[in-house]
C-alpha cells in the first residue's frame, strides 16, 4: 500500500495552493478600491473586478478548507514511518496552515461584509501565510532535493489500499511495477 493522502484530499491540496496566489494577485484592488470610493472617485472597472475575485476565491479558500480538516480529521493520512520531530514539526505546521487560512477567510469576510475595522488584522494574516507556505515549499524542496525521499509523493499520487512492489532491472536499469 502507497502511504499518504487520498485522491480528493490532493485535489482539495492543489485547488487550494492554485487559489492562494490569485489572493495575492488580486488583494491590492481592495485598497484601492476602497481609496478611490473615500475620495469620490469612481475606481477602475479592473479594480472592482479583481475585488470580487478576491473576496469570492477567498470564500472559495475558506470553506474548501473547512471540508479539507473535516475530511483530514475523518480519514487522516497514513503516515510512511514512524513519528520523528520533523513529522511533528510538519504535523505543526499544518494545523497552523488550517487555522490561519480558515482564520483568513473569517477575516476577510468580516472585513467585506461586516466591519472594515478588521481589514489591519487580514493584511497581517496574508503575511503570515506567506511566510508559512515559504516554509512548506522549502521543506518540499529539502525532501526532494536533499533528502530524496518519497515525501511528496504522497500529496501527487493518491494511495492505494493493496501494496504496489517495485524491482529495478539490472539489465536496463529501469523500476517497473
Amino acid at each position: 500500500m502507497r502511504k499518504g493522502y487520498r485522491g480528493y484530499q490532493i485535489a482539495l491540496h492543489w485547488v487550494i495552493a492554485g487559489l492562494l496566489p490569485i489572493q495575492y494577485l488580486t488583494g491590492g484592488s481592495i485598497e484601492r478600491t476602497h481609496h478611490a470610493v473615500h475620495m469620490g472617485v469612481q475606481p477602475s472597472a479592473t479594480d472592482v473586478l479583481q475585488h470580487l475575485v478576491h473576496n469570492y476565491a477567498g470564500l472559495a479558500i475558506g470553506g474548501l478548507m473547512v471540508l479539507r480538516l473535516l475530511l483530514r480529521i475523518m480519514q487522516p493520512p497514513t503516515r510512511a514511518t514512524p513519528v520523528t520531530r520533523a513529522d511533528l514539526l510538519a504535523t505543526a505546521l499544518h494545523i497552523a496552515f488550517y487555522a490561519a487560512i480558515i482564520g483568513q477567510a473569517a477575516l476577510g469576510f468580516v472585513a467585506s461584509y461586516l466591519t472594515f475595522s478588521v481589514a489591519p488584522l487580514h493584511v497581517i494574516g496574508s503575511n503570515v501565510i506567506l511566510m508559512m507556505v515559504a516554509i512548506h515549499f522549502t521543506a518540499a524542496a529539502w525532501h526532494t532535493l536533499i533528502k530524496r525521499d518519497a515525501t511528496i509523493d504522497r500529496i501527487i499520487l493518491p494511495r492505494t489500499d493493496e501494496p504496489v512492489t517495485w524491482t529495478v532491472r539490472s539489465d536496463a536499469n529501469r523500476i517497473v511495477r
